[in-house]
């Protein structure tokens, strides 16, 4: 879950719903960029962390009593096996697109044998399912900074990342080639630079709870303040510049 400490409390945006606001940015991006396989690529976008259900998980807390953010949590080998177990179940291409997704999250996690055991295996599997669907390497890497490019700037927004006074955020380099820059316009409007959407202008929104509480006495007392917020929509608007 993404955690954010605000005036009213914590904020709390859970992985599935930043990966569906990751979805509503992809789908405004210009059209020659999608593939053949589109709904396929929205899809793999949208439910990429769907394997992360934090109200089934243990250890939400710190050793204070407050709520983990993702960030404090290493990449864990089930949470891979069930993010693929869940992707083949839907298509290969969903597959392909999560195991590259995988790789590039645990780059930083060499030292486990077993995570680096199933990263080799997903490699051989990658290259398996390559030829199967006809695609290149190309091709892989086309769709997958897509990919990883809404993720990121889902993330930025989801944390609050975004810099005041006018000055920008890299955002990742895209399927475009370019490397772009998130910032703000004035208090409303906030832009993309250079503009890689279709629409001049469209609107997003995440859902996120607020828990006054700061402190918990255990994963149970959090989850049950979790459940009882009425989800609140956040919303951001953007606009070529």
């Amino acid at each position: 879950m993404i955690v954010n400490y605000t005036v009213g409390g914590w904020e709390i945006i859970t992985q599935r719903a930043h990966g569906l606001l990751a979805a509503s940015l992809a789908s405004n991006w210009s059209k020659n960029v999608q593939s053949h396989r589109w709904i396929e690529t929205l899809i793999a976008i949208a439910e990429h962390d769907d394997a992360q259900l934090e109200m089934e998980q243990a250890n939400l807390l710190t050793p204070q009593g407050g709520p983990v953010d993702f960030a404090m949590r290493g990449m864990e080998l089930s949470h891979c096996r069930e993010t693929m177990t869940r992707a083949c179940s839907k298509s290969i291409y969903i597959a392909l697109l999560c195991s590259y997704h995988l790789n590039f999250l645990c780059n930083d996690n060499n030292n486990d044998a077993d995570l680096k055991a199933f990263l080799n295996e997903q490699k051989a599997l990658r290259k398996k399912w390559l030829e199967q669907l006809g695609m290149t390497n190309s091709d892989l890497q086309h769709d997958y900074r897509l990919f990883e490019w809404c993720d990121a700037l889902s993330l930025l927004l989801c944390t609050q990342k975004c810099q005041p006074e006018g000055r920008s955020l890299d955002v990742s380099k895209g399927p475009d080639g370019n490397l772009h820059k998130l910032k703000a316009i004035d208090s409303e409007y906030l832009t993309i630079e250079p503009w890689p959407f279709e629409q001049d202008q469209f609107t997003v929104q995440c859902e996120a709870r607020t828990i006054e509480q700061l402190a918990f006495k255990n994963d149970e007392e959090f989850k049950r303040r979790f459940n009882g917020c009425i989800p609140e929509l956040r919303t951001w608007k953007f606009k070529k510049n």
